[in-house]
């Protein structure tokens, strides 16, 4: 549904026009009927990468495909909808009139219209008596709701959104999430990016990484984590002196608690609370979060 290889995109700006490369050999694929998630920290290119794939920008080099269509093609953008992160609509109109509008400008009219607009309106939970409001009225969570209805009035194959869960309250992120996949269910492939990394990690097929324009990692959510290594957190019922504890395992700031480094670490734990009679408690099993392998690859880029 989406293939970008080797995307490279320079901005030029100031008086100079010094060159800012947003993007550096990005390449990653989308298959239809996934849900994908992009993230990365402020700047990284996320927002350049979906202005790319929606035709807003043009960029220097690379291969950059939309359901098999250069974004530069209009015809990319027939089977395509889209939110941005900070969208600007005629504040004037209610939530209703906007949605009229945008349905009109797919091929929408009179009862299919009206349909549709209560379809994504349901879907969004957003069929309030708010939209019939005016937006200047509108928080920031009523215009995510609106602006995400907008670009599923055509029904889209492929929905990109950029921040979908921003400025949304608790009720409101859960309200979204249920939308996305309930889309994908339904056979909507969705592209996304986000700051809340644990939305991301729980209704993400697969996930890209991307860090001052590159991308550093790219897979699904247990691949990336579970390529950063796991550790074990284990509780005994009686205290073992540091000094005994086998290769790899370390006390955990409690006398009865004490951390092995992999699965080699934990096993010789196991054999030596077996031969010494010592009872495990408790045992988990923890790997680092989206958010710690982000922050690292963060530090990493810094350095």
């Amino acid at each position: 549904m989406i293939q970008i290889e080797h995307l490279h995109k320079t901005y030029r700006s100031g008086f100079l026009m010094k060159p800012k490369q947003a993007l550096k050999d990005v390449s990653f694929k989308v298959e239809p009927g996934q849900v994908y998630g992009f993230i990365g920290p402020n700047g990284a290119g996320k927002s350049t990468t979906i202005k790319v794939l929606t035709g807003l920008l043009n960029y220097d080099a690379g291969k950059v495909l939309v359901n098999g269509i250069s974004p530069r093609d209009v015809k990319s953008r027939t089977f395509l909808g889209y939110s941005p992160e900070q969208p600007y609509f005629y504040d004037y109109l209610s939530g209703r009139e906007l949605l009229q509008f945008y349905g009109k400008l797919v091929g929408l009219d009179g009862k299919e219209l009206d349909s549709r607009i209560q379809w994504a309106l349901e879907l969004l939970h957003a069929d309030k008596d708010w939209i019939d409001r005016r937006l200047r009225s509108y928080s920031k969570g009523m215009m995510q709701r609106v602006g995400i209805a907008q670009a599923i009035l055509g029904k889209p194959k492929l929905l990109i959104l950029d921040e979908p869960m921003s400025g949304l309250d608790p009720m409101g992120r859960r309200d979204v999430r249920e939308a996305i996949q309930t889309l994908n269910r339904d056979g909507v492939t969705i592209f996304y990016s986000s700051h809340l990394l644990s939305d991301v990690e729980s209704i993400s097929h697969k996930v890209a990484m991307i860090v001052d324009g590159k991308i550093v990692r790219e897979g699904t959510v247990d691949e990336i984590t579970e390529s950063c290594g796991v550790e074990y957190h284990v509780r005994t019922r009686q205290a073992i002196l540091a000094a005994d504890l086998p290769e790899g395992v370390t006390p955990a700031g409690h006398p009865q608690e004490c951390v092995c480094s992999d699965d080699a670490a934990r096993d010789r734990l196991l054999s030596f609370c077996l031969s010494h009679g010592i009872a495990i408690e408790k045992m988990d099993h923890k790997r680092p979060s989206l958010e710690d392998i982000l922050t690292e690859e963060i530090a990493r880029a810094d350095s």
